[in-house]
């Protein structure tokens, strides 16, 4: 009975970590969609932010009610500064990358934020490198061999693989324009790997200091919402642009608003919370196979051998990260074991720690 329990909690995590992974995948196919429809790139995160901000703010309320320490200037700059690096840079280099990109290959260089924020981390001393033990070598190489798959998305762009005849004479023509757009789009989504990556680095600290969690993402919506209306009157002057012309185009907003940062971030939080960071981590190229293939479906995206070459190249540097990052785990953990099991059986050890002999009921 207890495995029967055991074997269905585990099919539970499977489908849900499957599901979260699908949700993501749907939100760049999605905004691609909406892209295409010539929805602003302004415009479309407002719209967003505000579906979020509106769905999370009543759990957040009412749920962290007695839990939530009191706000003080110090913890809304630092809010402000995160929304500004999680929100703003990265929703904004995430959508001007996607303009010129596939989501196939925007997915496929998301897949090096792990990577990136083991070297922030790492340079913040946030993270020990430890380069005497297996794993401390695992997660360098792994963050090397991330950035030398992305620099070979950015830099080589190779023949189509589908439909070659047909794109041959085109890309003969085009591919100078092609190559200037596929760089450019390239160097976007690293940008948004960089906030990315810095707004899980620096949002470490002000947890601890702020630890109400629904509370503070509610915050970081917030400020974030409040970045992107002060920029939108000088970069969206079209007052055409704010309204929705399409049921398209409001499914899309719903969409990235409703499952983006709603149901995504609690079935993440869930995940997480029941398997472990790693777990949910793993199941990242899942989420790249799956925008692929939508993507070739529903959007008639070519694929190309650089794109493929490099984000194999980045999927082998996510391994070694998590294996290093799983091997460091479970060092850590046996260290932890060994010197509780020292303290308490060496008399010696005990007399030096706590000044008298403690004695073993």
């Amino acid at each position: 009975m207890g495995g029967e329990l055991k074997v269905s909690e585990k099919a539970k995590l499977l489908i849900a970590v499957l599901a979260l992974q699908l949700c993501y995948a749907g939100i760049h196919i999605v905004s691609r969609a909406a892209l295409n429809m010539g929805v602003s790139k302004i415009v479309f995160p407002v719209y967003r932010n505000i579906i979020a901000l509106l769905l999370l703010a009543p759990f957040a309320y009412f749920l962290e009610k007695k839990d939530r320490p009191p706000l003080t200037f110090s913890l809304l700059v630092q809010f402000f500064l995160l929304a500004l690096c999680g929100i703003t840079a990265n929703q904004g280099f995430y959508l001007l990358g996607l303009f010129y990109l596939s989501p196939t290959y925007a997915c496929a260089i998301q897949n090096s934020v792990p990577a990136i924020t083991f070297a922030m981390a790492a340079a913040l001393r946030l993270e020990q490198l430890n380069l005497n033990r297996r794993f401390g070598l695992a997660k360098v190489m792994g963050t090397v061999v991330s950035i030398v798959g992305a620099t070979v998305i950015t830099f080589y762009k190779g023949p189509p693989l589908l439909n070659h005849q047909a794109h041959k004479t085109l890309g003969a023509i085009v591919s100078s324009s092609q190559i200037l757009n596929w760089t450019l789009g390239c160097v976007y989504i690293l940008g948004n790997c960089l906030a990315w990556s810095g707004w899980i680095v620096l949002q470490v600290p002000v947890l601890k200091q702020y630890p109400a969690r629904l509370s503070f993402i509610t915050f970081i919506f917030f400020f974030g919402l409040i970045q992107f209306l002060a920029i939108a009157p000088f970069v969206e002057t079209d007052m055409d642009k704010w309204k929705v012309h399409s049921r398209v185009e409001l499914f899309s907003i719903l969409y990235v608003g409703l499952v983006g940062s709603g149901i995504s971030f609690s079935l993440q939080i869930w995940c997480i919370d029941r398997g472990g960071p790693l777990f949910a981590a793993v199941f990242q190229p899942v989420q790249t196979v799956a925008v692929a293939i939508m993507a070739c479906i529903i959007l008639g995206d070519q694929l190309y051998s650089g794109g493929i070459i490099g984000s194999f190249i980045i999927l082998v540097g996510l391994y070694f990260v998590l294996w290093g990052k799983n091997e460091e785990k479970k060092v850590g953990n046996q260290e932890t074991k060994n010197s509780l099991t020292t303290h308490f059986l060496d008399p010696e050890t005990s007399e030096k720690d706590n000044g008298e002999i403690t004695h073993i009921p």
